[in-house]
């Protein structure tokens, strides 16, 4: 017979959840790291794909690549610093974790795409990858607060 005694510990989380400290705060992490998340995976996502090109002459299909290297992570960078902020750090420590979480996810993408089939991960394109987040690193530093 059940007494309702093995509900309680339940009971108790879903009031947790429901308070008013636990529910604001996740729907704070949510905001803020939902678009990282999401992102991120969308660059796993192009990073899966054997063999992306443009089907543009080989000058335009490199630049574009490059090109949208560099702008894929400066936006993922963009959002880190975001999510970043959101903790209540200095702009200047927020920049710093954006910029190496970043780094270290632009040198995990391009080691993921050593096991994709007709894709090359290389330390290059990581540099590459990261044009955009030292371009915004600057471009951070250079406003005011």
């Amino acid at each position: 017979m059940n007494t309702g005694k093995s509900t309680g510990g339940v009971n108790r989380l879903c009031a947790a959840y429901n308070s008013k400290f636990l529910k604001p705060r996740m729907l704070k992490i949510l905001k803020y790291w939902l678009p990282v998340i999401l992102w991120a995976g969308f660059i796993f996502y192009l990073s899966a794909q054997p063999g992306l090109s443009s089907g543009l002459p080989w000058l335009y299909d490199l630049v574009l690549r490059k090109g949208a290297h560099v702008v894929v992570f400066a936006i993922l960078f963009l959002w880190v610093v975001r999510a970043f902020k959101n903790y209540g750090l200095s702009k200047r420590k927020a920049l710093l974790c954006a910029f190496i979480f970043t780094i270290l996810y632009a040198v995990s993408d391009e080691y993921h795409q050593t096991f994709v089939s007709q894709r090359v991960g290389s330390p290059r394109d990581v540099a590459i990858d990261s044009l955009g987040v030292v371009f915004f690193t600057w471009w951070q530093m250079r406003k005011r607060p």
